[in-house]
């Protein structure tokens, strides 16, 4: 009888403590410690000391709720996948250093994920099983919105092969953002409008009672005729839009900060689709993805569905709980780059800004 390929996973990049395991591609537990409204809240922001301190204390009780969740010993483990970047350099030095220690302890390969093929691979918890070479997957176009990134990525399958036949998957980035990324200008324009944390939540509830096109805001960079994407134009527009409600005798009320919000949202969001609509034209994919925590946002979600319906393409967008930072999206990178044979037990450090390998 074969046995099972079984990882734990584990993620600790921002402020999310999360543990997770994945067993043979398939999620058997993913637990999210969420430090947000606890803490960070009452300071509008993550500050990365206090993220830290509560990772410390959370990551073995969390690691302990994952493998009872997944019925799992220690013994059953196979690998340890943890993020070792992009994200707060204090917040990975706890994941790294707790699943190193792990991996010792057990006798283990550790293998650290990029967190941003995280967010794509969180696509495959429950829409492909790409092991399934019937389905006709690639080459896919991935685009990925999270606080610190804004990008559109080309997914595809290397020639030659991995172990067992299994070809590794390859990134190639197509665009990205040249200054603030799209959940940047959520979080900004949230703070700049006296919104709660998380910003990008805050301001997305409030636009559903808002007129989208009551604020003439910019779209940056919607008609350059490449794939890069800008949001720092359309934060300054909001910042002087406010500033200029606050000199005339208007008040910026309740029904004022809806309406800017829905139009900052609806400004963001054309920009998202109308890149990835272009890219669509041009690189042909068999399928779209979404990924990263806006891809939580209402209107991008409806928005995305409507583009993969009007060019007849497969699309896939993760549950709720997998667009925010969680290990179970670590634990599938993992596992994908296991199949295709790479799994050698690496001496590696945090490092905050890595990029997304080409």
């Amino acid at each position: 009888m074969k046995k099972s390929l079984t990882i734990l996973a584990i993620e600790s990049s921002c402020d999310e403590t999360s543990a997770a395991v994945v067993q043979d591609g398939k999620v058997k537990s993913n637990i999210i410690a969420s430090q947000a409204l606890k803490l960070h809240a009452q300071y509008g922001g993550v500050v990365p000391e206090v993220a830290a301190r509560e990772h410390v204390s959370a990551i073995i009780p969390t690691i302990e709720l994952a493998l009872t969740g997944a019925k799992i010993q220690k013994s059953d483990l196979d690998y340890i996948a943890v993020t070792k970047g992009p994200g707060l350099a204090t917040s990975l030095m706890v994941g790294i250093d707790t699943a190193k220690a792990l991996g010792l302890a057990l006798g283990i390969p550790v293998l650290p994920t990029n967190h941003l093929e995280g967010h794509i691979y969180a696509n495959f918890v429950r829409k492909f099983q790409i092991t399934n070479s019937k389905i006709q997957i690639f080459p896919a176009l991935i685009l990925t919105v999270s606080g610190g990134h804004t990008l559109l990525v080309e997914m595809s399958r290397k020639a030659g092969s991995g172990s067992a036949g299994k070809k590794p998957h390859t990134f190639r980035i197509i665009g990205q953002t040249v200054d603030d990324a799209a959940g940047e200008a959520f979080d900004k324009v949230a703070r700049m409008l006296g919104l709660g944390y998380p910003g990008g939540l805050q301001l997305s509830l409030l636009a559903r009672k808002g007129n989208p096109n009551k604020f003439k805001l910019p779209r940056p960079m919607i008609n350059s005729g490449n794939f890069q994407f800008s949001f720092s134009g359309l934060k300054t527009a909001v910042l002087y839009t406010v500033q200029k409600i606050a000199r005339s005798s208007k008040m910026l009320d309740k029904k004022t900060k809806a309406d800017l919000a829905a139009s900052v949202q609806q400004a963001i969001i054309d920009v998202l689709i109308s890149k990835l609509d272009k890219a669509i034209q041009q690189y042909r994919p068999k399928t779209i993805m979404l990924g990263g925590g806006v891809a939580a946002n209402e209107l991008l979600r409806s928005e995305f569905e409507k583009l993969a319906k009007k060019h007849k393409l497969k699309s896939s967008i993760p549950a709720l709980e997998y667009c925010t930072d969680n290990a179970a999206m670590i634990g599938l990178a993992a596992y994908y780059k296991i199949k295709s044979g790479k799994t050698r037990n690496q001496n590696f450090q945090a490092e905050p800004n890595l990029g997304l390998h080409h």
